[in-house]
């Protein structure tokens, strides 16, 4: 007899999560080879620190769980050194096992509502174009091409930058 498996659940970050979104960030971005010397989030410095981060006003981060593991997650934030209106979509990363069910476009939509929530008018994002099925999920959703960078990330080699009336 087979061992039950549970649908992937989406939820808030809670503080045990840290070490393990942390580690699907740095798995994930290895496999794409998003190298923290480049300026992609492997550099942040509070990537052991979601929880922390994203506890913070205007801040909201989630987990992907199945099967009681931390599979992916991603959140929104106000956009840094920007205008006030404009928050943005962050930290998106999912491991392979769970790609192609719908569950990013389901944690950009929950995302995309609490931004328009917490009185955002505008979500901005940054990508690399290694990420194709991302970009494409990102203009699924309505987000536009824009050709310069909004805010002050740091993420420099991030050339794909994305804006989205919400």
């Amino acid at each position: 007899m087979n061992p039950t498996v549970f649908p992937p659940a989406l939820r808030p970050i809670t503080a045990r999560d840290n070490p393990a979104i942390a580690a699907v960030i740095r798995e994930v971005s290895a496999e794409y080879g998003l190298t923290a010397d480049k300026g992609y989030t492997v550099a942040d410095p509070n990537l052991d620190e979601l929880f922390q981060l994203y506890s913070q006003p205007g801040h909201a981060y989630w987990i992907i769980e199945q099967d009681g593991k931390v599979v992916g997650g991603g959140g929104i934030a106000p956009l840094s050194c920007s205008e006030p209106d404009i928050c943005e979509l962050q930290k998106m990363y999912f491991l392979p096992t769970i790609r192609g069910q719908g569950l990013a476009k389901k944690l950009a939509l929950v995302a995309l509502e609490r931004a328009r929530q917490n009185g955002f008018k505008r979500c901005y994002l940054e990508t690399t174009a290694f990420l194709k099925e991302a970009i494409g999920l990102y203009e699924h959703l309505g987000f536009e091409h824009i050709s310069e960078p909004l805010g002050c990330t740091g993420h420099t080699d991030c050339e794909v930058r994305m804006l989205k009336t919400l």
